[in-house]
């Protein structure tokens, strides 16, 4: 049984199998780092996804001062379910293979520097801002927060085909995944709805942005602000595999937004349908469409 948190409290998510373990070596020196704010660190058992998100609200709702994840963007994810809208200040330690979130909003890119940018935050009680988050809601009434991106097109196919196939084990599955869809790839008739605005297009890339980057530093959504209050979207119309395999390498820069099948859209809600699509957000899996996303101004408090 978890120790219960007591009011005012660090709770620390910790992911020690993030960035494939590489950073388990500096755990002790971040906890360190984190008890100079002064205050007593309590970390949150989890051994799956869902025990994070449900030890994370736990200590949300028993009173805890702050809540600092200790991870990647799957991390992230997990605590954003706890923290969104409730005022509790979020630190982040960025401890995973691409921490997008991490680069998007400028914080610290090593994790002892992170969790010194915490500790004085917390120390000094004033270092906060606060940063828009995403909400999906499904016709079923389930919701989810995110805070990067949701991928709803061939990344999407993509990640869904990886995690349904057995062999081979680690990051070539998902290259062999890229290759077995780019031989069935074919455009999907999207609906969209940009705050009530509908539009029909076929396409084969649809992503929505509160921050600009996902999957290591692909820059999908280049222009999105997750302070400006609204959600970027980003659609890669009807195109075969040569002309999407010379526009992947673009996403880094975020130049593929150039490209004259690739069109670029804002909006504070955004209404999101195809057939046979499963979204990924913050890199996890989410819902099948459709989907609504909305932005949340100022949903998340961070921290440094």
């Amino acid at each position: 049984m978890a120790t219960p948190i007591a009011a005012g409290q660090i709770a620390v998510l910790l992911n020690p199998v993030a960035g494939r373990g590489r950073y388990l070596d500096l755990l002790p020196a971040v906890l360190e780092t984190l008890r100079g704010a002064g205050r007593e660190v309590c970390e949150l058992p989890a051994t799956s996804g869902d025990e994070a998100v449900a030890a994370c609200r736990a200590a949300v709702a028993e009173g805890a001062g702050a809540l600092v994840a200790v991870g990647g963007d799957g991390t992230l994810h997990a605590a954003f379910q706890a923290v969104a809208g409730t005022g509790v200040p979020l630190g982040v330690v960025p401890a995973g293979t691409g921490n997008d979130f991490v680069v998007n909003l400028g914080l610290p890119a090593e994790a002892v520097a992170a969790a010194e940018a915490v500790a004085v935050a917390l120390r000094e009680g004033r270092r906060t801002r606060p940063v828009d988050l995403a909400r999906i809601s499904t016709v079923d009434g389930e919701e989810r927060w995110f805070g990067s991106v949701l991928a709803a097109g061939f990344d999407a196919v993509v990640n869904e085909r990886a995690n349904h196939m057995r062999f081979p084990k680690g990051p070539r599955r998902y290259d062999i995944a890229i290759v077995l869809e780019l031989l069935r790839l074919r455009a999907r008739e999207y609906t969209l709805r940009l705050d009530g605005v509908e539009h029909r297009v076929p396409a084969v890339l649809v992503a929505v942005g509160n921050t600009a980057s996902y999957g290591g530093g692909m820059r999908i959504c280049p222009a999105a602000d997750p302070t400006d209050g609204l959600l970027d979207v980003v659609v890669g119309a009807r195109m075969g595999r040569g002309t999407l395999m010379r526009i992947k390498p673009d996403l880094y820069q975020g130049t593929h937004v150039d490209h004259p099948l690739v069109t670029e859209h804002r909006a504070a809600t955004v209404e999101l349908d195809a057939e046979g699509i499963t979204t990924y957000v913050d890199g996890e899996r989410a819902f099948p469409l459709p989907l609504t996303i909305e932005a949340v101004p100022g949903a998340l408090t961070l921290l440094g």
